[in-house]
């Protein structure tokens, strides 16, 4: 198992994981959606529906991409 890590961004900003987390493919999932609903749920000014979580390993190659979109149905 090898280190994912979980970046988000949308076009103006990026919020970067340094640290990663060892996870099979199906944890990482969860886990994207789990970080995605965090910030959406969370009061702010920001519209999240332009950012994604791109979930990388550990040499940054991208092995999927959940956009914030994905979740904000769910929530209504």
């Amino acid at each position: 198992m090898s280190a994912v890590f979980f970046h988000c961004s949308d076009d103006k900003h990026v919020i970067l994981d340094r640290i990663g987390v060892a996870m099979d493919l199906s944890e990482a999932r969860v886990h994207a959606e789990q970080l995605a609903r965090s910030f959406v749920m969370t009061p702010s000014a920001e519209d999240w529906r332009n950012w994604a979580v791109h979930v990388t390993d550990d040499i940054g190659t991208e092995i999927f991409e959940l956009p914030f979109a994905a979740v904000l149905g769910e929530l209504h």
